[in-house]
């Protein structure tokens, strides 16, 4: 019997979770190719991962909306997607609203909750409610749909950072703070945790902390689940990856990078708040000296243009010393719609993950690194040796 697969989206009705939702809805009807899911290269033939006709599509926001309404609003802001594969997935992007809940903005920062659309109720809980309040919610997705595997995806908006102390060092810790109204638990670990303590397999494709702690690596232990991030590789930062083992390999050096960005989308307004852009450019800043083994001077810059909407812009301006101390230049732009970069990575990851608890794996997995800007568990951020772990992975799994 085929399975039936739980994709649970924080950000339900965001760009990356509607336009993956839509993707998923357009490979089943076969109106879209699998250009851009890395898990078509032939490299991974012959894995037992989950086909998009298996899967039912559900989540959390804060907003009031649709997937019908998210995609549209993108075709006309961003001039995305054809209207004709819109209508022809009308009717699973229809039957999945039912599966979105609520969400929450505890702990989530000003920025955040300027966007939210929630009851008081739900404005007022406290953590340990809104962990229960999940739970319930992915529990009756699970039995309502008759799911053999749920896997949730964070892609809601960048939180501010999060300074953790002794409470989130252990299991038992961190279930007592849960009970403390005054606690600033941020909302990403409260969906992290409230999944995997029922079991199901966690992604997080934000900056933010989610299960980003010790207690939540000895619950993924315990609970048996899988665990994949942080924050989704698929701009600029991976243009870095790429480009930065070829100045190390040729042995020039690096004097200077400087990187600027600028995109109009949702993502785009939260991080014009310095509190949320700190925990993004954390993520974008730390690979260049990982991979060629000294600091150069290095500046990124994120700015909110209102007008790009899902369309981000990258210039990176690389300043390097050659041969004799000959001074070079390396400039690239680079411009690419933000949901479809980001979107076909999100059903990747989803897959591996899932299939990983398959297997009877559970806690990072860290052959998941060449996806993320700043993964879990692993400091190499060349992005060829992150493949290479990928493809050993893949290897030993047939």
């Amino acid at each position: 019997m085929k399975r039936r697969i739980g994709l649970w989206f924080i950000g339900a009705w965001g760009g990356v979770a509607s336009t993956a939702t839509l993707g998923l809805a357009a490979l089943k009807r076969k109106f879209t190719d699998s250009t851009g899911l890395v898990t078509a290269n032939p490299v991974f033939a012959g894995l037992d991962l989950d086909e998009p006709d298996s899967f039912v599509v559900g989540g959390h926001d804060i907003r009031q909306s649709s997937y019908l309404q998210a995609v549209h609003e993108l075709h006309e802001r961003s001039n995305i997607f054809d209207l004709a594969l819109i209508d022809g997935c009308r009717d699973a992007l229809t039957a999945w609203n039912a599966n979105v809940r609520p969400g929450s903005i505890l702990g989530s920062g000003p920025t955040i909750s300027k966007l939210a659309d929630l009851p008081e109720a739900q404005r007022s809980e406290s953590p340990r409610q809104t962990v229960d309040r999940f739970q319930a919610d992915l529990r009756e997705f699970q039995s309502r749909n008759k799911l053999d595997q749920v896997v949730m995806v964070s892609v809601a908006s960048t939180e501010p950072p999060c300074a953790t102390d002794a409470a989130y060092e252990s299991v038992p810790k961190f279930r007592a703070l849960l009970d403390d109204r005054s606690a600033r638990i941020p909302t990403s670990t409260l969906y992290a945790w409230a999944a995997i303590d029922l079991g199901f397999a966690y992604v997080n494709f934000t900056p933010s902390l989610g299960a980003s702690f010790p207690a939540a690596y000895d619950l993924a232990r315990e609970k048996r689940v899988p665990l994949a991030g942080k924050d989704g590789k698929t701009g600029e930062t991976l243009m870095k990856s790429v480009l930065a083992p070829m100045f190390a390999l040729r042995n020039l050096r690096i004097l200077s990078w400087v990187g600027h960005n600028i995109f109009g989308n949702r993502d785009g307004l939260v991080l014009d708040d310095p509190a949320n852009k700190e925990s993004k450019i954390r993520t974008k800043d730390q690979l260049i000296q990982q991979v060629v083994g000294y600091k150069p001077a290095t500046h990124v810059s994120i700015e909110y243009i209102e007008s790009l909407d899902d369309w981000k812009t990258a210039w990176d301006h690389i300043h390097f010393k050659g041969f004799l101390n000959t001074k070079m230049i390396l400039q690239f732009i680079w411009q690419g719609c933000d949901s479809i970069l980001a979107a076909p990575l999100v059903l990747d990851i989803a897959r591996l993950t899932l299939l990983a608890q398959r297997r009877g794996e559970s806690g990072i997995l860290k052959h998941l690194a060449c996806f993320f800007k700043s993964p879990m568990g692993v400091e190499d951020h060349d992005f060829f040796k992150q493949w290479r772990m990928l493809e050993d992975y893949v290897k030993a799994s047939r």
